[in-house]
């Protein structure tokens, strides 16, 4: 915890010790088997400043699994390769429906709302897959974490992958509609591939928080001064975040928490307070819209005492 702030590293603490009590935890993930042997009773906090120090509490070091945070960094890549021909693809518009749901692709001909609900992330993944055989794409988004986290070590949890692949019939669906209407290019069964792979990316907090660094930082990595994305960019990604991050429990968090900020179902939350950190909170217990109910809480209590929130006067 070196050169960090101490009021930070105090109100950390209080956060860990305050939650470790707590009885109301949520319900871990069950729709893909292999999350749902994860202890609910689990929680951590990294906050990774923009003058390079951090601060960490609990199960700071344990990594799992991320699920839709991997949006916000595939979302980067596309932008990255694409550019704003990516919107002819995939709306930026709020969804107000569940994460998985059908309903809107068949009113809207088969383009998502925005990037972070599951056929958002499918499309981009499908245009990042374009010109790569599968095991390529995947490659790339892989390097690219580890590139930002400034750790090799990070990989995929295949055992959560598989269990993906064997019951993601919604995600099937999804991407098989928005085929029919010449949404993705590539073969479905590739795409897929590529997308429940890159869910089950493992990441610890301190990995999380660190990766997400550039996005609270206006594009740039703080400890070495690298342009990961213009400034406009990072700005647009946290705009995109706090609007449609925690799909129809967005406007909750950001009521809430005043953060832009990205959920996964398996507990995690990247949370940004532009200009001055990058926050990973995890416990695997989940709140009705499938977000960490003791993650939200924890980032609502960091922001009040930290005084973070974007909407403070």
């Amino acid at each position: 915890m070196s050169g960090a702030v101490p009021d930070l590293e105090a109100a950390v603490a209080e956060i860990v010790e305050t939650l470790r009590h707590r009885v109301d935890r949520g319900e871990v993930a069950s729709y893909i088997p292999e999350l749902a042997s994860a202890d609910p009773r689990a929680f951590g906090i990294v906050v990774a400043n923009a003058d390079g120090s951090v601060v960490s509490g609990g199960a700071s070091e344990t990594p799992f699994s991320i699920q839709s945070i991997s949006k916000v960094f595939t979302l980067t890549l596309a932008l990255g390769k694409f550019g704003d021909r990516l919107w002819r693809r995939v709306g930026r518009e709020p969804s107000g429906s569940p994460f998985n749901s059908v309903v809107q692709l068949e009113r809207e001909q088969g383009i998502p709302r925005n990037p972070f609900i599951n056929a958002g992330a499918i499309a981009v993944t499908d245009l990042i897959l374009s010109g790569h055989q599968p095991r390529e794409a995947l490659g790339e988004i892989l390097r690219f974490m580890q590139f930002l986290a400034d750790d090799p070590s990070i990989t995929i949890d295949r055992a959560v992958a598989a269990s993906e692949h064997r019951t993601g019939f919604r995600n099937a669906a999804l991407a098989n509609y928005m085929k029919s209407f010449g949404v993705l290019d590539n073969p479905v069964n590739f795409t897929l591939g590529v997308y429940f792979h890159h869910c089950a990316i493992a990441m610890s907090c301190r990995q999380l928080a660190i990766a997400g660094r550039f996005l609270a930082c206006d594009g740039k990595n703080p400890s070495t001064g690298f342009k990961v994305v213009p400034a406009e960019r990072a700005r647009r990604i946290n705009a995109l975040m706090l609007t449609c991050g925690h799909y129809d429990g967005s406007g909750e968090f950001a009521y809430r928490v005043g953060l832009p900020g990205k959920s996964g179902v398996g507990g995690g939350i990247l949370a940004i307070a532009p200009g001055k950190a990058s926050i990973a909170v995890w416990s695997p217990g989940l709140d009705a819209n499938g977000n960490s109910h003791l993650g939200r809480t924890a980032l609502e209590m960091l922001t009040a005492k930290m005084g973070w929130s974007i909407f403070k006067a």
